[in-house]
């Protein structure tokens, strides 16, 4: 029988509940972040893992995540951490304003409230880095408040069940609303973690496996065959193209120079190779030049970094020189041995143009 001559159940929001509840006992995934049946969930645990998965995949989180819980198992200990040892380990997840409002939290909890969450929503969001979203998961999963946890996950899965045909992002509230809408009595955690669930596994973007799902009975986009279709997305717009050029200088011996970052804006705190700005705009090597770090005769390598953020495209050609005579460097410069700079808080990017640079000067 065609999906779209199917009679769509009288919707009922208890039924439905019940019926993804019993699906996600049976199938939710198993998540190094979650607690096991019969065991309390551990805020920590629950708010580390959530700051990571924000615009990251859980298969990429799930090592660092291990990794963070092993060095720092409580927030405690987190909050008692350099934050240049806590960029350095989250070096590669991007988005590096997460892990540094991560610290402060860690902070602000073992200072303002002795090292534990407070379980209030409004006291969640009050706390840094966290925000409308990660208040409700928290909220819900680590304490069983009864919080409206939508992720695009579960965006995608109101759009499906209610056939919304408004483009994202106009529709965020719409579905935030319809999602709260059918909120459960009880397990309210369990609930916001079986959503997930049922968007990451089953209510997938591209082919939905609307046969396995457990509450396609009552999906109006499926009873209109229409369910691949939603949610519908405003075109996005082309990302632009900056370019630049980033300055490998050594010492007399082969430190490498490095700057910090101001602490606020794109990959804020974090260590980097020097470079120019990066504009979209033409610039001649002769103007972007005027931003090496020190006199020398810089040399052109072959080649080109590549880089993408979530607004634009970036290219980097590389210049190496060498300084000849020791000289004073300025406050947010240092010299670092090329041997640690595996250890330090450096961007992929960066660890991209040290790589290109490395390479090219052992030809």
């Amino acid at each position: 029988m065609n999906p779209s001559s199917r009679p769509r159940q009288q919707f009922d929001g208890n039924r439905l509940s019940d019926r993804l509840l019993s699906w996600y006992d049976a199938h939710g995934r198993s998540l190094p972040w979650r607690a096991k049946p019969g065991e309390p969930p551990d805020p920590y645990g629950v708010w580390l893992s959530e700051i990571m998965l924000q615009q990251t995949t859980v298969v990429t989180v799930g090592p660092y995540y291990m990794n963070f819980i092993g060095r720092w198992p409580t927030i405690g200990a987190l909050a008692r951490a350099d934050l240049d040892e806590v960029l350095t380990v989250w070096a590669g997840l991007g988005y590096y304003s997460r892990a540094r409002n991560l610290h402060a939290c860690a902070r602000y909890v073992a200072e303002h409230y002795n090292g534990r969450f407070p379980s209030d929503e409004a006291a969640l969001k009050s706390l840094p880095g966290i925000g409308p979203y990660t208040a409700a998961a928290v909220a819900a999963i680590a304490f069983e408040r009864p919080a409206n946890v939508v992720d695009g996950n579960v965006e995608r899965v109101m759009a499906r069940l209610f056939h919304v045909e408004t483009p994202l992002p106009q529709s965020k509230r719409q579905l935030r609303d319809l999602a709260g809408s059918v909120l459960p009595a009880a397990r309210f955690g369990d609930y916001a973690q079986a959503l997930m669930d049922l968007g990451a596994t089953i209510c997938v973007p591209r082919l939905p496996k609307c046969q396995l799902c457990p509450i396609a009975a009552y999906c109006q986009a499926r009873a209109q065959n229409a369910a691949a279709d939603l949610p519908r997305r405003i075109p996005r717009k082309k990302k632009p193209l900056r370019k630049g050029i980033a300055f490998w200088g050594q010492n007399r011996d082969g430190a490498v120079l490095l700057r910090r970052r101001p602490a606020t804006g794109l990959l804020g705190g974090m260590l980097e190779v020097p470079s120019s700005p990066w504009l979209e705009v033409q610039a001649s090597p002769d103007e972007l030049m005027i931003h090496a770090p020190f006199h020398a005769s810089w040399r052109k390598q072959d080649g080109i970094v590549r880089h993408s953020f979530t607004h634009f495209h970036l290219e980097l050609e590389v210049y190496t020189a060498r300084l000849v005579k020791r000289s004073a460097i300025p406050a947010d410069f240092q010299w670092a041995a090329i041997d640690e700079l595996e250890n330090l808080a450096l961007p992929t990017l960066m660890k991209k143009v040290a790589r290109h640079a490395r390479n090219a000067l052992a030809v």
